[in-house]
């Protein structure tokens, strides 16, 4: 019986979450639970959807991306990021 990782990806670019919800569909154990574009979407979207892993863009905007980790880890210490 196989685990299935359950993934939220963070990007300020719509391509970019796209491209990589694409990629990781591809993997039978792997499934896309969210998308967020903000820092503020992606911790109310790890609270709510209890992902396994954060793909996070570091390069948010404002630096929004350190800010959006911090809360995640502090908010969703169980998850990875």
């Amino acid at each position: 019986m196989t685990n299935t990782i359950r993934i939220l990806i963070v990007d300020d670019y719509a391509v970019v979450r796209e491209g990589l919800r694409a990629f990781i569909t591809t993997e039978p154990d792997m499934v896309v639970v969210g998308e967020a574009a903000d820092d503020k979407t992606a911790v109310v979207q790890c609270q709510t959807l209890l992902p396994d892993v954060v793909i996070m863009d570091l390069a948010l905007p404002h630096n929004e991306g350190v800010t959006a980790i911090q809360a995640i880890k502090q908010t969703c210490p169980q998850v990875n990021v």
